[in-house]
């Protein structure tokens, strides 16, 4: 970790009401030597063995993902965050991001690889009894177990405590008794163990959680027919009169919903990881193919369409590698060194909000830049012949793994309330005083002309209008605001342009000032693009959101302050520097962000 890093943390959702300087963010460029060398073999051997084995797999030959989950127990890149004391490597969060990044690469195997390493490892290592953890998790990080995430059923998605499974305990209280249905499980045709949500005794206020292994009344249905990720298996599992020991039980009876919400959380903040790997892929497959792919005698990469879609897909794959490791390095620098699992736990849950940021903007990232591959290879692109078909289906389930994008939408706003509520950040005493700002506006005098500076005041006042929003709505519906989920979802597109807007600048002056500005030359033009274009898209969000919530002269008040915050009194020529962003990339054939 950087150890410029401040050992004043800022607090999750914070970021909405406080300012960070360069030097208080963590960037790729802050990468220790182990966090490389790592990441590296990673890629190696995705690129080697993963990829060249990907149209086994397509076929379900599951013995393929059974041997390479195995290579990957050898390599240690299974359990690299997991305590030595269990068979892992004990790193920090920040290296099992660098390996979820390069996962992206690997298609629908690295779905299989996140519910080994992820959502099928952590609710027994988090919340597990020392004898669960001491069976499973070495068997897990070594690849001689696989295993699987049970939380989804027919009737029940995000809405998970609606799930119909039930567990029964016996009335000598020493096995549970398992029946239902489960839906969408991921690693479900070949997993050995699995971590099943049912409900004791059929209560909502029992939802529990349990290690149950695979046996003929634990046994997967069919494969599903699924639009991508067709190299991953996924499958219903059906339980039927499935008796386990009650010590597989993993915490108390009632704690899986708590279990569930905290190990998505992680599974967030590996997804943008992870995602925007897939987009790095994706971009560079579309450079070296607008720069092979000749019309009207040139390349097609020489022209202003193809550079303004390549500059783009840059842009928004930079942004979200941006805000990826800035989320990790903020929960690695508040878990500190030795911290148990409890510290470590309680670290990722602080940062709820910028994990559903993160999984939101990143998966949509990614979605945009398939979208754009598909359309630079033209015809092409249809072709399963070729990389961007099967780039373009893979991406659509990330808008609704961990929780779906609209969910996650909700969640942003709604953790930054409840925190507010609880005193655990500022925002009411920060709403109450940008209240006075707006009903009493003073002249600035902000003589600040270094690098970024309009962008830098233009992200300030991206986090005035989303506290202004947010603030006016939670006045007008209270404790009915939950219910107003439109407003909720714009809201929640205001705090993620602010937070996005506010990374890009931090890394981009980071660079400068360690590396020189010729060095940052094109990271300050992305960082300025994107803050150009995210406010006006944030002045449309907020006009919207001020006509619904506000009337007469509250909302004339509030359109007036609108107008002053988004006002950019310096214009960037976004097609220039596109242009620039673009011409690098194409002269390197490759992206290099």
């Amino acid at each position: 970790m950087d150890t410029r890093l401040e050992k004043e943390y800022l607090k999750g959702g914070e970021f909405l009401i406080t300012d960070r300087s360069p030097a208080e963010i963590f960037t790729p460029e802050d990468f220790n030597d182990e966090q490389k060398m790592i990441g590296e073999t990673t890629r190696e051997f995705i690129d080697n063995e993963v990829r060249p084995s990907i149209e086994a797999m397509e076929k379900h030959n599951w013995d393929v993902a059974r041997d390479l989950v195995k290579k990957g127990g050898e390599l240690g890149i299974l359990g690299a965050t997991i305590p030595e004391e269990f068979g892992g490597a004990g790193l920090d969060q920040t290296t099992g991001v660098v390996i979820a990044e390069m996962m992206g690469r690997a298609g629908g195997f690295g779905t299989t690889f996140g519910a080994q390493t992820s959502i099928g490892l952590l609710p027994i290592l988090y919340f597990g009894s020392e004898e669960l953890k001491n069976e499973w998790i070495p068997k897990i990080v070594s690849g001689e177990v696989v295993t699987a995430y049970c939380l989804s059923e027919a009737g029940s998605g995000s809405d998970a405590l609606g799930a119909k499974t039930t567990a029964k305990l016996s009335e000598d209280g020493t096995t549970y008794t398992l029946n239902g249905e489960k839906m969408w499980i991921s690693n479900g045709g070949f997993a050995d163990v699995f971590i099943v949500f049912a409900k004791v005794d059929g209560e909502k206020e029992k939802f529990s959680a349990f290690v149950v292994e695979r046996s003929e009344n634990c046994r997967p249905g069919n494969e599903e027919h699924k639009m991508g990720i067709k190299s991953s298996s996924t499958t219903p599992l059906i339980l039927s009169d499935c008796k386990i020991p009650a010590t597989n039980l993993i915490g108390n009876v009632g704690d899986g919903a708590k279990i569930a919400f905290n190990i998505l959380n992680v599974g967030r903040f590996k997804l943008g990881a992870s995602v925007t790997g897939g987009a790095k892929l994706a971009l560079h497959d579309a450079i070296r193919y607008a720069n092979e792919r000749h019309q009207f005698n040139k390349p097609i990469s020489s022209f202003g369409a193809i550079k303004h879609k390549l500059a783009e897909m840059a842009i928004r794959t930079w942004v979200a590698e941006s805000i990826t490791y800035r989320t990790v390095g903020m929960i690695d620098a508040l878990i500190g060194d030795g911290a148990d699992n409890a510290k470590k736990l309680q670290s990722i849950e602080e940062y709820a909000v910028e994990s559903s940021i993160n999984k939101v903007a990143c998966s949509e990232a990614l979605d945009y830049v398939v979208d754009e591959m598909v359309q630079i290879y033209g015809g092409y692109g249809y072709s399963a012949d070729y990389p961007a078909e099967k780039a373009y289906r893979d991406s659509r389930i990330n808008r609704i793994f961990e929780g779906t994008n609209e969910i996650n939408r909700l969640l942003i706003p709604g953790q930054l309330m409840k925190r507010a509520m609880k005193g655990k950040i500022g925002l009411l005493q920060a709403a109450k005083a940008l209240q006075d700002e707006i009903l009493n506006p003073q002249m600035s005098f902000d003589e600040d002309s270094g690098i970024l500076a309009a962008e830098t005041r233009l992200a300030q006042n991206a986090k005035k209008v989303a506290l202004m929003v947010l603030g006016t709505a939670a006045q007008k519906y209270m404790m009915a605001l939950a219910d107003q989920q439109e407003v909720l979802l714009n809201c929640a597109d205001i705090i993620m342009d602010a937070y996005q807007m506010e990374t890009a600048i931090l890394r981009a002056k980071k660079v400068a000032e360690n590396d020189g500005e010729e060095a940052a030359a094109r990271l300050v033009d992305m960082a300025s693009v994107y803050c150009n274009d995210a406010m006006m898209r944030i002045d449309a969000k907020a006009r919207n959101t001020i006509a619904a919530i506000a009337e007469g002269d509250e909302g004339r008040t509030l359109l007036v302050a609108l107008k002053r915050f988004t006002k950019n009194n310096s214009p960037v020529n976004t097609i220039a520097a596109r242009q620039r962003i673009a011409d690098t990339l194409i002269e390197a054939n490759k992206y290099v962000f």
